[in-house]
Formats: C-alpha cells, structure tokens, sequence
C-alpha cells in the first residue's frame, strides 16, 4: 500500500478535530488517549516544521519527523506556561481549543506555502507499509532513529505514568469579595446604623472533592448574615450579592465573613464543622474582612438643629 501526497496536513487536521469531538462528546478514555498521543507529541511539531520547510529537500524523513517530536515537546509546555497567565488557566478544554488552533493555523499557513512551490519542489508525503533497510540508512540518518525510538517510548511512557497515577495538585478554596460592580473597588465604606451594604461574595472549590461550605457574616460578637449549606464540586463556583446590615454604631467596625468546611473527616490543620452546626464555634478554613464607619443619626445631629 503507498500513500503520495503532498495536502496530508488535511488528514492530520481531521485527526485533530475528531479527537477534539471525541473528547467534548466525554468518548471512552482509551480512545482519547489514543488520540491525544499523538495530538500532543507529534502534530504541533509536525505543523511547524511543515510551515517552516515547505519544499522535498529542505530537510529529509527521518529529520522532519525526529524534530516534530522534539519540537512538539517545547511547543506544548509553552503553550500552557501562556494558558497559566490568562483567565482559562491550564485545563482540558482551554489547552485542547489552543493546540486546535496552533494546528489548524500552520497547516494552512503549510500549506499555503507550498501551493505557492512548484510541483516539483513541494514536500510530498510518500507512506509504504514496508521498513527501509537499515544498512541503507545514512549514520546520521541511524544516529537519528535511534533517538526517535528512545524519544518516542520514553513519552510514552511518561503518558501512560501520568494516566494510571495521577497526580493531585494543591487543595484550596478561593474565598473573595467584590464591590456590587464586580470589581475589587466601591467597596461600602461609610453606612448609617440600619442602612444595609452590599458586596459580591465568591467562593471556587479547589479541594479535588465535593465539599459543603458555609459562610458567616460578623460585626463582633453579632452574627449578620448565615449561608449554606454550599455544595461544590471541585471546580465549581458559587458567586452572588451579599447584604448585611451593622448593628452597632462607631468608626472602624469590622465586618468579618468567615468561610467554613463542613461535613469532612477532621484533618490536620483544617478546621471542622460537623454537618447540620449552624453557629460554627472553631476557627474558619477562610476569613475576609472590611472595615466600615457606621454613623447612628440620633448622635451625629448638632445641638439646636
């Protein structure tokens, strides 16, 4: 069987996109494994060189298909060092849509190049289901090989470690408050004894497990505000306005707004509520604070007015 061609980028590209599909329809994990082998070891190295070194003699088989390796194993990790500054940071899904369109973009710009070469000078892919001789090989062409073999089981390998024995990163809970524009500004600063303030209060699970929160709002001794149970899934978020009214009149009063874990097997250093306590007596797993200058009207009106 012989393959020639010189638009195999084509067939690549679908490649791309059905893993992509596979993986948004939640496909079977051998599948996608299968697929994403070479989606992240090969092809963002194999579109590069291919958009690089348009013509047959810019570089030989052996090269181009060592360096898409190698090439692909810089590009990826970059790829997600760039994902890790922005909002989406470095998931499934953010990363699957940036390769997408790393592919898809320098197979085009490929081959675009080469439909501007002439025929004869066009990188043609030609695939025969038969090894070439190795005495046939050059030195540099064996030196080469044998690379590319250790390269490719090595990264294999590697996958397949990562796949059986996942590693589980760091377990936190984003605990935060925004002004009612939903920014970290316009915060209530100065309120009359009754008036009621407003902010937005967020919560994000990074525990790696279902956890129940619950929230308290506090002015002292007094409680203000009682949420929950909250559950999130790992990943979730929970986010929505939030109104307190201060009981107490006086400059600087601090309102507190104590998260709690409930529900979970006491660990060490982790606070601990037990499910169904609605006035949590330990020390909550986060805590935010502002502080507000809460006027009462019967004191604050001058004499003979």
């Amino acid at each position: 069987m012989r393959l020639h061609t010189w638009k195999e980028l084509v067939y690549l590209d679908a490649l791309a996109l059905v893993l992509a599909l596979i993986i948004l329809l939640g496909g079977p994990q051998p599948l996608r494994v299968a697929l994403g082998l070479p989606f992240v070891l090969f092809l963002p190295g194999y579109c590069l060189i291919a958009a690089l070194f348009p013509r047959q003699r810019d570089l030989d088989g052996i090269e181009r298909i060592a360096l898409s390796f190698g090439l692909s194993i810089a590009v990826v990790p970059l790829i997600g060092l760039a994902l890790n500054y922005t909002p989406w940071g470095i998931r499934l899904y953010p990363i699957l849509i940036s390769l997408l369109i790393w592919i898809l973009g320098l197979s085009a710009l490929g081959l675009t190049r080469r439909r501007r070469l002439p025929p004869e000078e066009r990188l043609t892919i030609a695939l025969e289901l038969k090894p070439p001789a190795w005495r046939a090989l050059t030195p540099l062409d064996r030196i080469l090989s044998i690379v590319l073999i250790g390269a490719i089981i090595l990264a294999v390998g590697s996958i397949v470690y990562v796949v059986k024995t996942p590693k589980v990163g760091e377990r936190f809970t984003e605990f935060y408050i925004l002004g009612p524009s939903g920014k970290a500004e316009g915060y209530p600063r100065q309120l009359t004894l009754g008036e009621s303030g407003q902010v937005i209060l967020g919560i994000v699970n990074h525990e790696y497990a279902r956890v129940e929160y619950r929230v308290t709002v506090r002015q002292g001794t007094d409680d203000l505000v009682q949420l929950g149970p909250l559950v999130l899934n790992h990943e979730e978020k929970w986010e929505e306005p939030l109104t307190f009214t201060p009981r107490r009149a006086g400059e600087n009063q601090k309102i507190e707004f104590l998260l709690y874990k409930t529900g979970e097997t006491p660990q060490p250093g982790i606070p601990y509520v037990k499910a169904g306590d609605t006035t949590p007596s330990v020390a909550p797993y986060r805590d935010l604070h502002l502080w507000i200058n809460v006027v009462n009207p019967s004191t604050s009106k001058q004499p003979g007015r």
